[in-house]
């Protein structure tokens, strides 16, 4: 009898062989939490440790410009301009890590974002089309982008890189042609603004992330329940109570540090309404990865294309859809950003395209493909934003954000590099 555990090239544990027989899903996963045991702090250091370092780092950096900005950083106020800030580099995030999924890269983010945000401004503005059409035009006008690279990159064979970067050029011209003769266009729509400057009433407010929370666990436990039956490894109960335990403990301080009162009888503002939506968004491409055939073709694309295509997945399609969601979800994006900022800008934002991928990466998605969740973007986008908002209060330069946003993300692929080493020495 052997009791070391088999894993099959497409990342399936089989259990230990008995003679002839074959044991049961649940002796499987018995095996599986004794091998975990055993392997103590150390191993588990040397395994996948999740969300537990961006999420260590990221209390690290709260903590720090707590105290150097002499308890401005965690103020209601601040929070929910921070809430504010990340909106835009989330939701352009989101984009991102579905391309990483696939172990490709979108340099055309960033230009496809506000050359939406502009059409969309123009349609409202010039045309007097109604605010939510001006906004629909403009977020279909993302998909089709999204269509065409796609299309170079999965029929013609072209690297992504190029087809992206050629991308990024083209929409940065095609944002100037649209706002020509102005290089700044106002947009003062009450429904368009009312996306950021609206906020969620308290019982909504909590309400809502709280049954986030709640589905999120639900649906984790349903999928390792089924993952178990079929003989496939599982998280620990022990990594999944941290995990868990984590994710509620920074909702509760979230929560009360939106609703804290500031003073006798005000309260901060709130949860904003573009959060609101930003949250949403991630949470169905979450529900898409994890519970759909397209998710599991995407992490299969992702972590061999060749063996994906000999298993009958259309991979073709796959990479054709990805790039289509993903700019769609960076037009969103840049819809958000022009509510926010209650104006379109000829010139494309230079750190908005390092800051999305970036959010990806430190979130734990890997460079490489067939890795990561969508979740990582919340913990990623947070350290970013935390970043900047901090700078900002101690009243530092470009240069020094710079300096300091390059060097957390060198440290987060450097990270996913060593891992993804140690993984492949170990087996796993």
């Amino acid at each position: 009898m052997s009791n070391a555990m088999n894993e099959e090239p497409g990342g399936r544990a089989t259990a230990p062989t008995v003679d002839a027989a074959q044991p049961s899903a649940s002796s499987a996963l018995a095996t599986d939490e004794r091998l975990i045991t055993k392997r103590g702090i150390r191993g588990y250091l040397k395994g996948d440790l999740g969300f537990a370092p961006v999420l260590i780092t990221l209390i690290i950096v709260a903590i720090y410009f707590q105290f150097a900005s002499a308890g401005v950083f965690l103020a209601p106020t601040n929070l929910s301009n921070l809430a504010l800030q990340i909106v835009t580099i989330g939701t352009l995030g989101i984009a991102a890590v579905l391309v990483l999924l696939l172990g490709e890269i979108d340099l055309s983010l960033a230009a496809v974002s506000q050359a939406c945000a502009a059409i969309c401004g123009v349609l409202i503005v010039r045309q007097g089309l109604p605010a939510w059409l001006g906004v629909i035009l403009a977020i279909l006008i993302g998909t089709i982008i999204g269509l065409a690279n796609g299309f170079f990159i999965s029929t013609l064979r072209i690297p992504s890189f190029i087809v992206t970067l050629s991308g990024s050029l083209a929409y940065a011209g095609l944002l100037l042609t649209v706002l020509l003769p102005q290089t700044t266009l106002q947009v003062r729509d009450p429904w368009v603004s009312s996306l950021s400057t609206t906020y969620l009433s308290p019982v909504l407010g909590i309400g809502l992330p709280i049954a986030i929370v709640a589905i999120y666990i639900a649906l984790t436990m349903l999928n390792r329940q089924r993952r178990a039956r079929t003989g496939l490894r599982v998280a620990s109960v022990t990594n999944l109570g941290l995990k868990f335990g984590a994710i509620i403990l920074v909702t509760a301080l979230v929560l009360i540090g939106f609703h804290i009162e500031t003073s006798p009888g005000v309260s901060g503002k709130g949860v904003p309404q573009s959060t609101a939506i930003w949250i949403g968004l991630i949470l169905i491409v979450w529900m898409v990865l994890k519970f759909t055939s397209f998710g599991r073709h995407v992490y299969a694309v992702g972590g061999n294309a060749e063996a994906s295509r000999r298993a009958g997945i259309n991979v073709g399609g796959v990479r054709i859809a990805v790039f289509a969601l993903a700019s769609t979800l960076a037009a969103i994006g840049g819809i958000l950003q022009l509510s926010r900022a209650g104006a379109a800008d000829a010139a494309v934002n230079p750190t908005l395209l390092l800051n999305s991928i970036a959010a990806a990466v430190i979130g734990g998605v890997s460079l490489f493909g067939g890795r990561g969740s969508v979740w990582a973007v919340v913990l990623g986008a947070l350290v970013i934003g935390s970043i900047e908002n901090g700078l900002n209060l101690l009243s530092q330069g470009q240069d020094v954000k710079y300096i300091v946003e390059g060097l957390v993300l060198l440290l987060a692929v450097t990270a996913d590099a060593l891992l993804r080493r140690a993984n492949a020495t170990s087996g796993r």
